[in-house]
């Protein structure tokens, strides 16, 4: 059995369709969710699923990373998902799992990523910078802000009345729709 461990930092929209699409599995399972925030949806999307969680201040995250990675070692955990988590993993945590942590990224990297570069803040800068398409990037993650090796991207065009919240809705559609899969293949390529 291969475990996952999702790190969320939000509602957890794309864990829940990622522990959905791995939920009747029996080689591949959702064993833990991981947040930075006490009062995250995805602690209650692990809560509906029965799936455990662990909940840490940044401040511990960033200086006990060694405990933290204890914990996923005694779980065994063998993938990382960052699933909308805002915050850098520690060095320690990127050089144990390297090449199996996954990240999601609301626009085609390299443009509109790096620091400080989630959520509507990408959205709102593809926007203004007048661009015809977007779309999501998954990518494997190390020390720097969406540099790891790009393992997945598929666009949409931007319409001329496009919205903010009209553009969040699609990036979410691909993201629903293509993460679980992405997620998935490149378990595989580790397991062939």
């Amino acid at each position: 059995m291969i475990k996952i461990a999702i790190f969320a930092s939000g509602a957890g929209t794309n864990a829940a369709k990622i522990i959905e699409f791995f939920g009747r599995r029996t080689d591949i399972s959702v064993d833990l969710i991981l947040s930075n925030k006490s009062q995250a949806g995805v602690l209650d999307i692990a809560r509906e699923n029965a799936i455990d969680s662990m909940v840490f201040s940044r401040d511990r995250f960033l200086n006990e990373a060694d405990k933290l990675l204890a914990e996923l070692f005694t779980r065994k955990i063998d993938f990382v998902v960052l699933a909308g988590f805002l915050l850098k993993l520690p060095q320690e945590l990127v050089s144990a799992f390297e090449g199996r942590i996954l990240n999601i990224h609301p626009s085609l990297l390299p443009e509109f990523g790096g620091k400080g570069m989630y959520g509507d803040h990408v959205h709102r800068a593809v926007l203004e910078a007048g661009k015809s398409k977007t779309g999501i990037t998954i990518h494997q993650v190390n020390n720097e802000y969406d540099r790891g090796k790009i393992v997945f991207q598929e666009e949409i065009a931007i319409s001329e009345n496009e919205t903010l919240e009209s553009l969040k809705k699609k990036i979410q559609v691909l993201e629903h729709k293509f993460f679980p899969q992405v997620v998935e293949s490149e378990i595989k390529k580790l397991t062939e």
